[in-house]
């Protein structure tokens, strides 16, 4: 709706859009207060700010994926909004899990918290190092098990090409990779945050 053709968002309108939503947020807060009492909105406001800082790391990731795809900013929106449609369902799906787990199994909640100290040990022992795209095993399959064009074709996911045979196919674009990468990685960093949201309350 915001964004139908393919242009690069300068720093100016990427700062107004981010003020934009931060007060969107800000306002629902005010309503959670409103509705439910200042407890309910506390809470809120506590999972917001927690999720805003757990999704600077996403930031790093996705700006490396795009790095290694030589995605031009042109095209970055288009991978960003199929990417955070991608995230809103996987973390429905996995809020509504570790709801349906906590309210029949109270005790999964001391797992939530185990794995995420473990995963601040690891980060802590680990360092911060750069993943290495070139070994990912998820991109070895693609490239392995499906038709991968390296050249991009616009802001398309898939294009029809001439095989080795000469015959037409359907080929993945480095777009599309990129997509799957940065839905993955969602999915990843949204097993810490949801623990931790649940940790909240």
């Amino acid at each position: 709706v915001l964004h139908r053709s393919a242009r690069e968002i300068d720093v100016r309108e990427s700062l107004w859009l981010s003020a934009f939503y931060i007060i969107v947020a800000l306002l629902f807060g005010a309503g959670v207060a409103a509705m439910k009492g200042t407890p309910a909105a506390l809470d809120y406001m506590t999972g917001y700010f927690v999720e805003k800082s757990l999704s600077l790391d996403n930031v790093f990731v996705i700006a490396t994926i795009f790095a290694f795809f030589a995605i031009p900013r042109a095209y970055q929106h288009r991978v960003l909004f199929w990417g955070i449609l991608g995230v809103i369902v996987m973390r429905a799906l996995l809020i509504a899990g570790g709801a349906a787990l906590l309210h029949n199994f109270a005790w999964t909640l001391y797992i939530f918290g185990a794995f995420l100290f473990l995963t601040g040990v690891k980060m802590l022992v680990g360092g911060n190092h750069a993943p290495d795209l070139a070994s990912n095993p998820v991109l070895k399959y693609l490239r392995r098990h499906f038709n991968v064009t390296d050249q991009l074709h616009g802001e398309k996911f898939l294009v029809r090409l001439p095989d080795a045979t000469g015959k037409m196919r359907l080929f993945m674009t480095p777009l599309l990779m990129a997509l799957i990468l940065v839905e993955l990685a969602d999915l990843l960093f949204a097993v810490d945050s949801v623990p931790a949201i649940f940790a909240i309350d």
